[in-house]
């Protein structure tokens, strides 16, 4: 008996040998390369050759964080690196005088924020023979690819041999002899119930039962207990995990300052061009923030390369709506040139491109409702949208499609990014007051006052009574709309394209006028972001000439003038390594208003 089982434990080796080459293999094709941005719309690039290493702490809290994302984003752009650093390499380490094992790790990030990168690249190293090589193997799935598989029975190992085929044709059978890793990723699109209470036990990984019970059993460690879980996740999302199944929590925070830099750098190989970008990023603070994010960094990149290319001179893009006006019209003329054998010099708004783009924005705005940030074929046909035209238009859409083993029939999409989706959303509903009259922000017009007047004032109400500021960034773009000198590359699209510098004066004081009721520390931020997108920075300007007459002390601050300094003090890294509040005022009132700037800085005196 002992020497039939040494027989079957030597073959089950050697079969693993010929397994894992073969996996490494094929893992080695698949993320060598990779489309910057999203699928088929960028250069296809090397990954080792572009890939900057992520801001990667550990600690993270396991409470929901369920404020917008960019709110998220604002508040890690002020953070200082006080926690502990981890290399991607090392995620599963103990940490310094702890020795006990850790076996599930959840990654959580905003969108955008490079998790999908982060993953690859961990997996190719491993393919490489760069790190990670007391690991067996590495099975990656991504909770898109297990959504499909919703409705189907299979046991976990007939689940690894459907995603990693190489261990079915050599014969493997069991994983228990063997270190294995499973990466989930972006548990935030999962569509399975993960009913860690109701679904039954499971220990035995030769038994059929459905996709959830499966998960919920190997994420518990009831089946493969000495397997090794790595779960990438959106901040919302990470609560679905139990936090008793949780060895360790860790955080991508995006790209550093310098980090900033060196994407540029990479991307733009003229130094001059590149340094003239970094600069002009850095005179805009919402720009700048944006860029911690990777994929935004593609999006600025995208654009400035194209303004730079067929502009002599002129103004670059400041504000995040005139950037991302720019991106959609790079996309429409790509479209053309491509797709439509078109030629640089021709007109943009097409009336196919017109059509898209509002079928596009309509989708943005019905799932931004619902809180969705994935649609399938079903969505996209009630918006009337044509699935072979969303297809062509990749450099919006980003397909999650794969077909190399004839596996799924569902097609699911998404849009390069969250607030792309925003901005496209904030784009329909402009069009639908602006071309047709449709206020879609308000029931009825219950006021004597202008129809432009409350159309504006409705989308500032709704924002300020959204929870967790959801309508945040969706009210600084519809802001940024209603500016004339942001619909100039909107001709075309809209039918009247006469912004009244007398509206956005009224929305500006009303904006102002909230201030004055106190909103909260994010609140007041988002209003002067907004107040920014139209051009106003009185309150901003009037603090400033306060605070360089080194008088701040004398005045009596009005709530709106306390949000301003806010506002300041937040956007300056200067003010935040050491913030001394008694050159503002010792006051208690001082600190309760600037408690938010002591929070955020390195060092409080």
């Amino acid at each position: 008996m002992k020497q039939e089982e040494l027989a079957e434990c030597l073959q089950s080796k050697s079969h693993a040998g010929i397994c894992q080459s073969k996996l490494k293999s094929t893992l080695k094709k698949k993320f060598h390369s990779f489309f910057e941005g999203v699928t088929k719309a960028g250069q296809q690039t090397s990954l080792n050759k572009i890939y900057t290493e992520l801001y990667l702490t550990a600690g993270g809290t396991e409470e929901v964080n369920a404020e917008h994302e960019v709110r998220q984003i604002e508040t890690a752009s002020r953070k200082t690196a006080t926690t502990e650093m981890i290399i991607r390499q090392d995620i599963f380490k103990p940490s310094p005088g702890s020795d006990r094992p850790i076996r599930t790790v959840i990654t959580k990030g905003v969108a955008g924020i490079g998790k999908t990168v982060l993953t690859h690249k961990f997996t190719l190293d491993w393919a490489e023979g760069k790190a990670n090589q007391d690991i067996d193997f590495i099975f990656l799935f991504t909770f898109r690819e297990l959504n499909v598989l919703k409705n189907k029975n299979y046991s976990l190992v007939e689940l690894i041999h459907h995603f990693a085929t190489e261990t079915e044709h050599t014969g493997i059978t069991r994983f228990e002899e063997f270190q294995v890793l499973f990466i989930l990723h972006g548990l935030d699109n999962c569509r399975l119930p993960l009913d860690f209470h109701k679904n039954e036990i499971l220990t035995d990984a030769t038994k059929r039962t459905s996709v959830d019970v499966l998960l919920t059993n190997l994420i518990r460690g009831k089946l493969l207990p000495s397997a090794r879980l790595w779960i990438t996740t959106r901040p919302a999302a990470a609560n679905q995990i139990p936090p008793e199944c949780v060895d360790m929590v860790t955080e991508v925070r995006g790209f550093t300052d310098q980090q900033k830099e060196e994407y540029f750098r990479k991307r733009f190989r003229d130094e001059e061009q590149a340094s003239r970008i970094i600069s002009h990023i850095k005179t805009s603070q919402s720009l700048h923030i944006m860029c911690h994010i990777p994929v935004f960094c593609w999006i600025t990149a995208t654009v400035l390369e194209y303004v730079l290319k067929t502009r002599e001179g002129g103004e670059l893009p400041k504000t995040l709506t005139d950037m991302y006006i720019h991106f959609l019209v790079v996309q429409c003329k790509r479209k053309t040139i491509k797709y439509d054998g078109g030629a640089e010099t021709d007109r943009h708004w097409t009336p196919q491109n017109k059509k898209i783009v509002v079928s596009l924005g309509k989708l943005a705005y019905e799932q931004l409702k619902k809180g969705n940030l994935i649609f399938y074929e079903s969505d996209l046909k009630d918006c009337g949208i044509d699935i072979k035209a969303a297809s062509l238009y990749s450099g919006v859409f980003t397909q999650i499609f794969k077909e190399e083993r004839g596996l799924y029939h569902d097609r699911v999409f998404c849009f390069v990014h969250v607030s792309f989706q925003e901005f496209l959303a904030a784009l329909y509903v402009h069009l639908k007051f602006v071309n047709n009259g449709d206020n879609l922000l308000s029931e009825e017009l219950s006021t004597n006052e202008p129809a432009e007047t409350h159309f504006y004032q409705s989308a500032v109400n709704k924002a300020l009574q959204s929870p967790n500021g959801h309508l945040d960034l969706f009210l600084r773009f519809l802001l940024g709309l209603s500016l004339k000198t942001n619909q100039t590359l909107l001709k075309g699209l809209l039918i009247e394209t006469e912004g009244s510098s007398e509206t956005n004066q009224v929305t500006v004081e009303y904006i102002k006028k909230k201030l004055e009721e106190a909103p909260s520390a994010e609140q007041g931020i988002n209003l002067f972001h907004c107040l920014n997108e139209l051009n106003d920075r009185s309150l901003v300007e009037q603090i400033q000439q306060y605070l360089s007459s080194g008088s701040l002390y004398r005045y009596y601050l009005s709530p709106a003038q306390w949000s301003a300094l806010v506002f300041i003090l937040l956007s300056s890294e200067k003010d935040l390594d050491e913030f001394n509040l008694k050159k503002y005022s010792a006051s208690e009132e001082a600190l309760l208003k600037l408690l938010p700037v002591v929070t955020a800085s390195k060092k409080a005196l």
